[in-house]
């Protein structure tokens, strides 16, 4: 039988990092054990697009992508990419597989979508370089805030897996770049609530990637049966405006929600 050891890092959305390099090479030795099964590394680095990791290089047999997102960066695409590894005998294997499936089946994108994502890619890094530096700033602001329970991002000293992410998610000269996205933690979920309700630079949406900043509570989006995020979790994508303006938006709508908890007790 064929089995896919799945990673997602950073996962979505408490933005906790997954040492690829270390899974992989635990899976290589289970393969060693077990020569029955065939056993795939798949990663999903939608949060983590090309220009600050690469999980082929890490070991990884295949490595997927929401076009949708980051390549494309405009959130105008419908697109997911799937690249295998012509490094590993299984990522040679699953590239057979997956052409012969989009020969016989059709599962391919359109023509527009493929141009739009190419024109996403031509400035990806640019893009993805301006969000990291506006996160990490943003991070910090909302990780020393005192009505902020706990602020998750890679960049943030206090992230469980921040030296992994030191070592994993590496930018243009060797520079750690944390990514776009992050989530933070208020008291419950009214006060979340709150907060979305009264941000007006942020935009209240729940894709991520793209130009423009984007805050959404997480557990409302999520069905009951499979609830994971916190009642208090906003999470962010971090977009391309003047990284003061986001603070200050920011600012402004946590002192609102505070005078909001504060009238209804």
């Amino acid at each position: 039988g064929t089995f896919v050891v799945w990673i997602e890092s950073p996962s979505n959305p408490l933005c906790q990092v997954t040492d690829i390099q270390s899974v992989c090479d635990s899976v290589q030795e289970m393969r060693a054990e077990n020569e029955t099964h065939r056993i795939l590394t798949v990663v999903d680095s939608t949060w983590a697009p090309p220009c600050i990791t690469q999980p082929l290089n890490l070991g990884a047999d295949a490595v997927l992508h929401s076009g949708t997102k980051y390549l494309g960066g405009h959130s105008d695409v419908l697109l997911g990419a799937v690249s295998c590894s012509p490094l590993t005998e299984n990522g040679q294997w699953l590239a057979e597989r997956l052409g012969a499936v989009q020969t016989s089946v059709g599962a391919v994108a359109s023509p527009l979508e493929c141009w739009l994502t190419l024109r996403g890619l031509r400035t990806l890094h640019l893009r993805v370089e301006r969000q990291c530096q506006t996160a990490i700033k943003l991070a910090k602001y909302l990780n020393g805030h005192k009505d902020i329970v706990k602020c998750h991002y890679p960049g943030l000293e206090s992230h469980p897996q921040h030296a992994v992410a030191m070592r994993q998610m590496v930018g243009p000269g060797n520079d750690s770049m944390y990514g776009g996205m992050l989530s933070f933690e208020v008291e419950n979920e009214s006060w979340a609530m709150a907060v979305a309700g009264a941000v007006r630079v942020i935009r209240r949406a729940t894709s991520l990637g793209g130009t423009e900043t984007l805050i959404e509570h997480r557990a409302s989006i999520e069905p009951p049966e499979r609830r994971t995020s916190p009642s208090g979790l906003l999470r962010m994508s971090v977009g391309l405006e003047d990284a003061n303006d986001l603070q200050h938006d920011l600012e402004m709508a946590l002192e609102v929600a505070s005078q909001v908890m504060i009238s209804n007790k």
